[in-house]
């Protein structure tokens, strides 16, 4: 299929640059084949596990792709982290980075497997924290596995949360990359920006994988009713029965059992990627608490208005508890008045968002697709083959969105 052409801007003098795309491109698919290392800068406003597969495949395309991950969960066994440490969720952290880790023999495959590794949920106590101990002497299977000094390093951060997590901290159901996670995050001060570069090190990771904030958060929606629910877990629908009337607002509250909404500044790391962009990606996942999430921390819709490069959005094929009674119209528009509360009401559509990629023949869509009403809002509509309905696989085939993708890049 033939992309209308985007606007885009060079530094401060607006000016309209129209390109024809065919997408995907097959030059620009195999140059970035032929040298991922040199691939776009891709950035994903993503959370959660919708992505993982696509990033395993984009790895192949590019290097340089950027994921804001949403530091505000507060289920799974990074609930159990947060409550202890006072800290961010670092679950979708670490497992973005594992999904960007190179698996092959050229990375560090012995520690692509420890930080996969799952403590048991069943297991008594004692028989968790004998485990634990024996990682800590460097005796455990999958430590002894790794090389020095990789070793080394891997046990002084597992002992800094050995020291840290007290004699009541429940090792049931674990995963070892969070606690690995967690002990660097304290040993450097709290730094998540150091604990991730170093992980990020250690996993050969094919990209770059931050926190949107650096805060300790949490996510609250506020329902068509007027319930207020507070804590990501229990908007999900994976946790706990799925929300019962659709969402109205979306906001930020300083701890759980607490309405009231409190502000987070994006971090300058974040935002300076946001602006460095050569694509940004609005991408399917749990909408609400996965992508939309990602843009309330202030300075994320104004970096968004004024980088320079084309902004699209991926709906979700399938069911997402998070949105009933919404259609992708409805959708898009609480992407812009998301934004729009952080860079002012009077900011064009076009500054925002580009394009909607979708695929009307063989995709699954919750909700009936206007791509008319869609094409009012300002908004073009890229209908195009992103599933291959050969797979036996429902939803995107990552492969072939990543080929689109490095297409649109600028």
């Amino acid at each position: 299929m033939v992309a209308p052409p985007f606007g885009t801007s060079i530094m401060n003098h607006r000016v309209t640059v129209t390109r024809t795309l065919s997408v995907p491109d097959s030059t620009r698919v195999a140059r970035c084949l032929r040298a991922p290392e040199l691939g776009p800068r891709v950035l994903f406003f993503s959370g959660g596990s919708a992505l993982k597969s696509l990033s395993r495949a984009l790895k192949e395309f590019t290097h340089n792709s950027v994921h804001l991950v949403t530091p505000f969960d507060s289920g799974g066994s990074s609930a159990h982290l947060r409550a202890a440490f006072d800290m961010l969720s670092i679950g979708d952290l670490r497992n973005r980075l594992v999904a960007l880790a190179d698996e092959s023999n050229r990375g560090n495959p012995e520690i692509y497997r420890l930080f996969c590794h799952r403590l048991s949920k069943e297991a008594p106590p004692e028989t968790l924290r004998s485990e634990l101990n024996d990682m800590l002497a460097g005796t455990h299977r999958l430590v002894s596995a790794v090389p020095e000094p990789m070793r080394r390093i891997i046990r002084t951060h597992l002992r800094f949360f050995h020291e840290a997590m007290g004699d009541g901290f429940d090792l049931r159901g674990a995963n070892i990359g969070n606690l690995l996670l967690t002990g660097g995050y304290l040993s450097q001060e709290r730094d998540i920006r150091s604990t991730l570069f170093s992980f990020s090190k250690l996993l050969e990771v094919r990209g770059t994988v931050l926190p949107t904030a650096d805060s300790t958060a949490h996510l609250a929606v506020r329902l068509d009713d007027g319930a207020l629910i507070v804590g990501q877990h229990l908007i999900t629908g994976k946790e706990v029965a799925p929300l019962s009337k659709p969402v109205k607002e979306c906001f930020l509250v300083n701890r759980l059992h607490d309405g009231v909404p409190t502000s987070v500044e994006a971090s300058g790391q974040a935002l300076k990627n946001i602006q460095r962009a050569d694509l940004i990606c609005f991408p399917m996942g749990s909408f609400y608490s996965s992508v939309l999430a990602n843009l309330l921390p202030e300075g994320v819709g104004r970096s968004v208005a004024s980088a320079g490069c084309p902004k699209i959005y991926i709906p979700n094929m399938g069911h997402d508890p998070e949105q009933l009674g919404s259609s992708v119209e409805r959708s898009i528009q609480a992407l812009l008045d998301t934004l729009r509360k952080d860079c002012g009401t009077e900011q064009p559509t076009h500054r925002l968002m580009d394009a909607v990629l979708l695929d009307t023949e063989n995709g699954r869509y919750q909700h009936p697709i206007d791509k008319s009403r869609i094409e009012a809002m300002g908004i073009q509509v890229i209908d195009t083959r992103l599933v291959d309905p050969t797979s036996g696989r429902p939803g995107v085939t990552p492969r072939l969105l990543s080929e689109i993708l490095v297409t649109l890049a600028q």
